[in-house]
């Protein structure tokens, strides 16, 4: 009796491979039953290139590691970044070229970055979001629902706090997080975002969304929203606890993507649309 095959699982390559977010991805992507592992990307001249890309967890996955855009993308679905702005640009162009759909966690993207991954959107379905996170992307909405409420009378503050390796600041995840106060409240967070505050400052301005960076230790990832009202305060708060949540989030973005790469016309998606919170 002929054997009906199961799904065929969605192929997957990860950038950043010999990172610490690239190891957790990769642990993550060959520990689901619907997802393979087909290539592995790295920068040139790191030690890690030609090696099983499985070797430091002791697992042979017959994946080795590349610094070849074009090679490591080939064979893949989907392929999964979270590296830094120029070797994303870089690994989205190699997915253009062959059709592959991607999700990008890279923050410090600059606008011109990000003008750039919305032009390779036009070709490719590509989900972008600084943070992965389920438990983020429901805060982000949360965010969203309680500016509304509240509304002007209540002061939008926000912290957060990363290790001590993080080199851009605020995060993304804060910026996304303020950029969604202001836009719930009618403003533009260009104009009234605050990053730095020192010296005799003056009154605090009415409409600011303020922003503190902290950093230090082995932290993967602390954000606090607060609004701030006469003889209240409501805050909203998310802490990452490991990197595994980035890694489950970002793997519902790529199996999000597979779905949408043969649609008739692609775009640039996010969380939100992922987790149909929009």
């Amino acid at each position: 009796m002929a054997v009906a095959a199961g799904p065929v699982p969605i192929r997957v390559a990860i950038a950043g491979s010999g990172g610490r977010m690239g190891q957790t991805l990769i642990d993550a992507v060959l520990a689901a039953s619907d997802l393979t592992l087909t290539g592995a990307l790295e920068i040139s001249g790191s030690k890690l290139l030609g090696r099983d890309v499985g070797e430091r967890s002791g697992r042979a996955t017959g994946v080795a590691i590349t610094a070849d855009a074009a090679a490591g993308v080939r064979d893949a679905d989907v392929l999964i970044d979270f590296t830094r702005p120029e070797g994303t640009l870089a690994n989205l162009a190699a997915c253009a070229a062959a059709k592959v759909g991607a999700v990008v966690g890279t923050t410090g993207l600059s606008a011109a970055d990000k003008e750039s991954m919305r032009e390779f959107a036009r070709v490719i379905p590509i989900v972008f979001a600084p943070n992965m996170s389920v438990g983020v992307n429901v805060l982000i909405k949360l965010v969203e629902v309680a500016a509304q409420r509240l509304g002007d009378d209540y002061d939008v503050e926000i912290v957060e706090m990363h290790h001590r390796h993080k080199v851009d600041a605020p995060s993304g995840t804060a910026l996304q997080l303020g950029e969604a106060a202001a836009t719930a409240l009618g403003r533009d967070l260009d104009a009234v975002g605050v990053y730095a505050r020192e010296g005799v400052i003056g009154v605090r301005p009415e409409r600011a969304v303020g922003f503190a960076s902290l950093r230090g230790g082995d932290v993967v990832g602390d954000h606090t929203v607060i609004f701030a009202g006469e003889g209240e305060r409501v805050e909203l708060t998310h802490r990452a606890g490991s990197r595994v949540n980035f890694a489950q989030g970002a793997l519902r973005a790529a199996r999000f993507v597979a779905l949408k790469r043969g649609a008739k016309e692609s775009r640039m998606y996010d969380m939100q649309d992922v987790l149909g919170l929009r």
